[in-house]
Order: C-alpha cells, then structure tokens, then sequence
C-alpha cells in the first residue's frame, strides 16, 4: 500500500543526482534546524528520505515523527554538532557513522545505511533503510 502522505511536500526529496554521502547530509541538515521552514521539517526530511521497505516498517509519517522524537533517536532533533566518519561505499549500498550532539549536549552514535534503489519512481535514488545507534 503506497503512502499518500509520501513524500511530504515542502521539504527535500530525494533524487537520483544526490549520491549517499549527500543523501546523509541533507538529513543532518534538515534534522539540525527540524522546525525550519515548517514544523518538524527535518523529521519530514527523513521521512522522505526513507527507503520503501524502511516505511513500511516505520510509517505512516505521524509514527514516524513519534518515532525520532523518541529516546533513542531525540538526540538528532536540534542537534548542534555532527561528526561524520567516512562513508563506506559498495556499489549498491553506503554505511555512514555519524556522532551527533544534541542540544542537552548529549552525544550518540548513528550508523546510516543506505542503498540505491531500482525500479519504480525512485530508480536510482539513495534512500535510508536504517539508522542504529551503535
């Protein structure tokens, strides 16, 4: 079942011109400034950003948005530094550790995966299957 709120309008989408190290960066990006240009624009960001298989396990987007702002995952909201490590590249999929402070001055780590989709709307797009606190 397709996601009529997919992708959410008025934030960056993907597209096939960004490779996954940029993919990650637009996510940070948006994530540090999450209310920016409209609430929770950095949360909708990585929603769009999500890979199908990673929507369906973490959509629609109102769970999704309950989902970053959890524990686990509240220290990327505001976040005022990023350390990203190097990106670890195959031909298909990308690995990206990247140790984000939050606004509390809390730090945590996360590994991005990303892969290149095929097929379909989103053909040659690099999109987000996970992101684990390591």
């Amino acid at each position: 079942m397709e996601d009529a709120a997919y992708p959410v309008a008025g934030v960056p989408a993907p597209d096939p011109s960004y490779g996954p190290e940029r993919v990650v960066g637009i996510q940070l990006e948006a994530l540090a400034t999450n209310d920016d240009p409209i609430p929770d624009a950095g949360i909708k960001t990585a929603y769009n950003f999500a890979s199908p298989a990673n929507r369906r396990q973490t959509g629609p987007l109102d769970r999704f948005v309950r989902m970053v702002e959890g524990p686990q995952y509240a220290p990327m909201i505001d976040h005022e530094d990023a350390i990203r490590g190097p990106l670890e590249r195959t031909e298909s999929r990308a690995d990206q550790q990247v140790t984000l402070t939050g606004p509390d001055g809390r730090t945590e780590t996360y590994r991005f995966g990303v892969s290149k989709q095929s097929g379909g709307s989103l053909d040659g797009c690099w999109l987000t299957d996970r992101v684990l606190v390591v």
